[in-house]
């Protein structure tokens, strides 16, 4: 009897390319389909953040003028957007390997990664729509101006910044429950954007916080948002090749447990 409890790796598939690619674009399908039929994930996942941004960075900014709601404005899309990665990527991972779904996928004649990638995308899509929903409060009621470069500057941060919280979540929904999911994810969140600065300025933080913050890939997002709507910032590339280093290291570690144990 074989004891190994590690899952046996899925030989690669052999299939002309036009069927490899619509295997992606159909399991992207189903993902992003799935979850516009889920307002329990999509209308948390856009009015939380755009809650908090009317409340401080509409209501309460225009008390202090233009500048401080396109400040709000970049740190409110850096928690926006973390959500539909720890909590579409990572939770939906957790309760699906739970139920048996991921057992079945593999079985499925399309390639491993096209699970994978479609959750990735659905969580771009999402993060896009945070965006474009706290863009559209900036402009509408807090009065930001910004440029249309500007705007598709932070839609790209965004969509692309969801992907180290995408890993971090699929790390996370290999190694818990789909019932313990959830509340590891949010004591996760929570803190990761109180500690990054994203509610109020860092400056504001104990100076031991300040100097920790650089810990946090949330951090490293926000500098990058911030660059995108014009307030003058240092050189982000520094930034952005820890959010690349983040992912990469994630999504590896992540990979080898799902290989591991299904």
């Amino acid at each position: 009897m074989n004891t190994n409890s590690e899952v046996a790796p899925v030989e690669p598939l052999d299939m002309p390319t036009t069927r490899l690619v619509g295997a992606y674009l159909a399991e992207a399908r189903s993902e992003i389909l799935r979850y516009l039929r889920l307002p329990s994930f999509l209308l948390p996942v856009m009015l939380f953040p755009a809650a908090f941004y009317l409340m401080f960075g509409v209501l309460m900014g225009a008390r202090s003028g233009p500048e401080a709601s396109r400040y709000l404005l970049a740190s409110y899309a850096t928690f926006g957007v973390m959500s539909p990665g720890l909590f579409g990527f990572g939770v939906s991972l957790a309760m699906e390997r739970d139920g048996g779904l991921l057992t079945l996928k593999r079985a499925l004649p399309m390639p491993p990664s096209a699970y994978l990638l479609g959750k990735a995308l659905m969580a771009m899509l999402a993060a896009g729509g945070v965006v474009v929903l706290l863009l559209s409060l900036a402009i509408g009621l807090a009065h930001v101006p910004l440029t249309a470069g500007q705007c598709l500057h932070l839609m790209l941060t965004g969509m692309l910044g969801v992907l180290p919280f995408c890993a971090l979540g699929m790390l996370v929904g290999t190694l818990v429950k789909g019932q313990g999911a959830p509340g590891l994810l949010n004591l996760v969140y929570l803190p990761m954007a109180f500690l990054s600065g994203l509610w109020f300025p860092l400056k504001m933080l104990p100076e031991l916080l300040q100097r920790i913050a650089p810990l946090w890939p949330s951090y490293h997002l926000n500098r990058i948002a911030l660059d995108a709507v014009g307030i003058s910032q240092a050189p982000v590339w520094g930034n952005v090749l820890v959010l690349l280093g983040v992912s990469v290291l994630l999504f590896a570690l992540a990979a080898r447990r799902l290989r591991r144990v299904g």
